[in-house]
């Protein structure tokens, strides 16, 4: 065994042994070891290649929430690397205190679709700690799981992470929900059908430890984000049915602007952002089908809400079919915080997006997708003082159709 100079210079003076010394670091290597026994590293690798056949200026909505909801605008006609996500777990064990953790670290220009890395809104990195929490574990009842540190927002049909998602594109709900939080979270199964969730944390947005800006009010500080769902799942004695999902919940509390939502609400206000979504297997085990809805209160009285379509068809064990459609409501001036001509004031947005997914190479997950993007007439950049019937407004596309590739590799 190697010591260091100074073990050796103590063990020469006769304050130590060399067998003492051994000993010791030999415990400390081994609780080093039971440590880490159980911890395991996961992640993946996600690229894509997209064109724009309609053209690769602004184009909305796509520019806003586009690919991987991308603050930055679409990554149109060109080759990304979309994100690196590395993650650390140690899960509990079976035992009734059991305690364990989790660590997610996303690196890549998608890193600052997240917030959670942003010092002041608008301050974007490409390194961000996604998820990064302890959980523990208290035998009451049928045992209570908690979280406490970083955590994925409790509410959406879609997660942050795209190896996860049906499609390659977010939708326009995911933009307006939160993506991560601060704070505590509690989870209790009463039985197989039947989980809630609550919580507190810091605010709705997802800069770690409170506030979302410099300058967020004093008194607003004091305020906190308060988390709840609830959700059903259709036991085996349904047949063909089991397995189906039913979730609600809403997220209260203050409202952090984040790209691509516009900042229309002030640091310490506070909004609510309610969710419903669910799953659907059918009599062809091959068939799911999905919804979800999205209400949001952060935008003034326009309060903008989001209604998708999911229909997932597993052809053969490598390919599968995915298809969504979706409408949003006061989105393009709310969320996305463009400016509708005063003549034809809408600003609904509707999509449709189809994605054929192929596992050719083992581990890797292959994706072509096409998507139509439809935004409401007239609508214009909202830096745009004067709008109707300006000949200097740059008008943006109402059209927009995207076709992408992607290749995630997972580990």
């Amino acid at each position: 065994m190697k010591f260091n100079k100074w073990t050796l210079g103590l063990a020469a003076l006769g304050v130590v042994s060399l067998a003492s010394a051994a000993r010791a670091d030999e415990a400390k290597l081994s609780q080093v070891q039971t440590a880490l026994s159980n911890t395991t590293l996961s992640g993946y690798v996600d690229t894509s290649m997209e064109w724009n056949p309609t053209g690769g200026g602004v184009i909305a909505p796509v520019a806003y929430q586009g690919v991987q909801a991308n603050g930055n605008g679409p990554k149109s006609n060109g080759f990304s690397l979309n994100v690196v996500d590395l993650a650390l777990d140690k899960p509990e064990d079976a035992g009734p205190w059991a305690a364990g953790y989790h660590v997610e670290l996303w690196l890549g220009p998608d890193a600052a679709t997240l917030g959670s890395s942003r010092d002041s809104y608008g301050d974007s990195q490409s390194f961000a700690i996604r998820q990064a929490y302890v959980t523990l574990n208290t035998p009451v009842g049928n045992g209570i799981d908690w979280k406490l540190g970083v955590f994925d927002t409790i509410i959406g049909y879609e997660s942050n992470s795209s190896p996860l998602n049906p499609n390659f594109t977010h939708s326009y709900g995911y933009t307006m929900e939160p993506t991560t939080h601060t704070g505590l979270l509690a989870t209790y199964k009463f039985c197989d059908a039947l989980t809630a969730t609550v919580g507190i944390a810091d605010s709705k947005g997802p800069v770690i430890n409170g506030s979302p800006s410099t300058s967020v009010p004093v008194q607003s500080q004091s305020l906190k984000t308060y988390l709840g769902t609830l959700t059903l799942t259709a036991p085996d004695s349904w047949g063909w049915a089991k397995g189906a999902t039913l979730q609600a919940g809403v997220i209260n509390g203050v409202f952090t602007p984040q790209p691509p939502v516009a900042t229309f609400a002030t640091a310490n206000d506070t909004t609510t952002s309610w969710y419903v979504g669910g799953t659907l297997p059918t009599p062809n085990a091959n068939l799911k089908l999905g919804a979800s809805f999205d209400y949001d209160t952060a935008y003034n009285s326009n309060n903008p809400w989001a209604l998708a379509g999911y229909i997932n068809f597993q052809a053969t064990p490598k390919l599968s079919l995915n298809a969504r459609a979706e409408w949003a409501k006061n989105y393009l001036s709310s969320v996305v915080g463009l400016e509708s001509n005063i003549t034809h004031p809408e600003n609904n947005a509707e999509a449709l997006t189809g994605t054929l997914q192929y596992n050719l190479w083992a581990n890797v997950l292959t994706r072509l997708e096409v998507r139509w993007d439809h935004a409401s007439h007239d609508i214009y950049g909202s830096n745009i003082s004067t709008i109707n019937n300006n000949p200097g407004a740059a008008s943006l596309q109402e059209n927009a159709v995207m076709i992408a590739l992607q290749a995630v590799y997972q580990f």
